[in-house]
């Protein structure tokens, strides 16, 4: 597979009142044409602003910088504003997290999924309404061309998401970064979202980043699994080794809350984990999860804990060997 998204060293910092939050550290991802990386963790993590520090649309006063960052081998920290919007649409485009909020209001459907293809290419009216209509069919709305006409308030939360993915397509963009994609949707609709992006996803080559803190959409649809914590990734892996030979106690500790079909007695209690995600302000050293993590020792507190690369694109961040670290797992049980 070819590389098309080069992340290596990222950090976000945002200066605040009471100093400087480090959202995002030493992030390093990589996603291949037709792979589907998906960002794991708990609110608050960092994936949200891993995926707009790619965008270059960070809050005001956010300080983005990073060893590498390059898409289809352009290094995106040295582009222009004018140049990065050139680039958003039409070389990577991002469904975000409330489809019911992503819709501007005072315009159709039509004139906003139309906008973003005339935007990046010369064409027509009447091609950009063409291109419209085919990629509402293609994820699945019907009548097509009388939705255009209407307004975001006169479409459900479902049918709001399949036409911030079809505005996702209109110039075929190389990556697509999916932030909550099944946010505020039920069941069935989340499962038809996931199978939509999928199929589309291999019919139009596209790299994917997904963000969900759902275990069980990962596990449906990742291809790799990079799990976040306080900002910085804490294990990587193929999803089967995450979720067959989880190294990290997050990472344990995440799966430990999921019921496993035919394993799980009814009735019997669930894995959880204490305490909260702390807020990563000032200079910061050690561990960020010694304070909910069952195994921790005082050398967690101090240093830097660098990720430990067990083979390719296998590593976590821990001062535990990999076979102490499976040998716990059943302290989340």
């Amino acid at each position: 597979m070819t590389l098309l998204l080069d992340i290596d060293a990222l950090h976000v910092d945002i200066p605040l009142a009471a100093g400087v939050l480090r959202a995002v550290q030493e992030v390093s991802l990589h996603v291949q044409r037709g792979e589907t990386v998906c960002l794991v963790g708990e609110s608050g993590c960092g994936k949200s602003l891993t995926a707009l520090a790619v965008m270059d649309l960070l809050p005001a006063r956010s300080v983005r910088r990073a060893e590498r960052l390059a898409l289809e081998g352009e290094e995106l920290q040295r582009l222009s504003g004018r140049r990065m919007a050139d680039l958003r649409g039409r070389r990577m485009a991002m469904i975000f997290q409330e489809p019911m909020t992503s819709l501007n209001p005072c315009y159709t459907i039509g004139n906003q999924l139309q906008e973003t293809l005339r935007r990046h290419r010369p064409v027509s009216r009447h091609a950009a309404r063409e291109r419209a209509v085919f990629l509402l069919e293609k994820v699945g709305i019907t009548a097509a061309g009388s939705r255009l006409r209407q307004y975001p308030h006169q479409l459900s939360g479902g049918l709001r998401q399949r036409v911030m993915i079809a505005m996702s397509l209109m110039c075929d963009p190389a990556l697509m970064i999916a932030d909550e994609p099944t946010t505020a949707l039920d069941v069935t609709i989340q499962a038809q979202i996931l199978s939509l992006l999928s199929s589309l996803q291999a019919e139009f080559g596209m790299g994917m980043i997904l963000i969900t803190h759902d275990l069980g959409i990962v596990a449906r649809i990742a291809h790799r699994v990079a799990v976040m914590y306080c900002g910085r990734v804490v294990e990587t892996g193929s999803a089967g080794e995450i979720f067959r030979h989880p190294l990290h106690p997050y990472t344990q500790g995440l799966l430990a809350c999921l019921p496993v079909p035919g394993k799980t007695r009814p009735g019997k209690h669930l894995g959880s984990i204490s305490g909260m995600v702390p807020t990563p302000i000032g200079n910061i050293g050690g561990c960020m999860f010694r304070n909910r993590c069952p195994h921790a020792v005082d050398d967690c507190i101090g240093g830097s804990i660098p990720l430990r690369e067990i083979s390719a694109g296998r590593a976590y961040r821990c001062l535990l060997s990999p076979e102490s670290c499976l040998a716990k797992r059943a302290a989340w049980s």
